[in-house]
């Protein structure tokens, strides 16, 4: 490995950093990641070359970096735990500007508070939290779970299975082929250009963030939006609609159904765009 410290054998403690100025770790292999910090900027990047860690700015207190005999690797600070990230009320920036690059196959867990932070090209496993930080998943497959406070979190040709809670925070889906794709948030706003695979279900919910949905002009799918007393607009024709004192849907077939969307709030709009070919 890079740097001053000598790697300890086998039988000897396991590897730890304390980083309290610029440097590069290169590591012979690394199984799984965890990484917090508090703010700046992250970088987690998937590479087909040797995992590294190279921090090129930091303020107090050090980082502490720390790696287990099956190659998992932590990243963060001594008084920060991945449980602890949205209730973090300590006071103080801690400003770290830090790069990470792993192969692709190993799982993700990257926390910031208002740090932001771009995680690409993982395909296995990706945890993301957030206080306030801005999160962008840039060909990020797999299983994803996204969960945030404020932070907006933004997906770009996401595939496989995204996972998204927040209380005031925006998702914007851009490009996105998912499998599953769930979003939950209070007052943040959810904006998703999808195409749906035969086996694709989205469900998106908001109380009063509004949600925007834009779909292929040829697309098979069962859509559902449905408002409590927001606006439902659609671009589909042929979809039905329905409302009542407290409840109003348009629901209906499109093509030959098999995937599935289901757009719900209580007091904002849903809109679903018509994207032509």
């Amino acid at each position: 490995m890079e740097g001053n410290h000598d790697q300890p054998s086998k039988d000897e403690a396991m590897p730890k950093w304390t980083i309290d100025k610029p440097e590069k770790l290169t590591f012979e292999a690394v199984s799984e990641l965890s990484v917090r910090i508090v703010a700046g900027r992250l970088a987690v990047l998937a590479s087909d070359g040797p995992p590294t860690l190279e921090v090129s700015d930091i303020d107090t207190p050090p980082l502490i970096v720390e790696q287990d005999d099956d190659g998992r690797l932590t990243v963060a600070y001594k008084d920060l735990t991945w449980d602890g990230i949205l209730g973090w009320l300590r006071p103080g920036r801690r400003d770290t500007t830090l790069t990470l690059t792993l192969p692709k196959e190993c799982p993700v867990q990257a926390g910031v508070i208002s740090a932001s932070a771009v995680v690409a090209g993982f395909e296995r496993r990706t945890n993301v939290k957030s206080v306030s930080g801005e999160i962008v998943l840039d060909g990020v497959s797999g299983e994803i779970e996204a969960e945030t406070v404020s932070g907006a979190v933004e997906s770009r040709g996401l595939a496989g299975d995204l996972s998204f809670t927040s209380v005031a925070g925006e998702l914007t889906v851009a490009g996105g082929t998912p499998r599953r794709l769930r979003a939950n948030t209070v007052s943040g706003r959810i904006t998703a250009d999808l195409e749906l695979p035969p086996t694709g279900h989205v469900t998106l919910h908001s109380v009063s963030g509004s949600i925007v949905v834009r779909l292929p002009g040829a697309v098979d799918a069962d859509v559902s939006l449905r408002s409590t007393s927001g606006r439902l607009n659609s671009a589909f024709t042929g979809l039905g609609t329905t409302s009542r004192p407290g409840a109003k849907s348009v629901s209906g077939r499109l093509g030959g159904g098999m995937a599935s969307l289901s757009a719900s709030t209580v007091s904002a709009d849903v809109t679903l765009l018509r994207r032509e070919q």
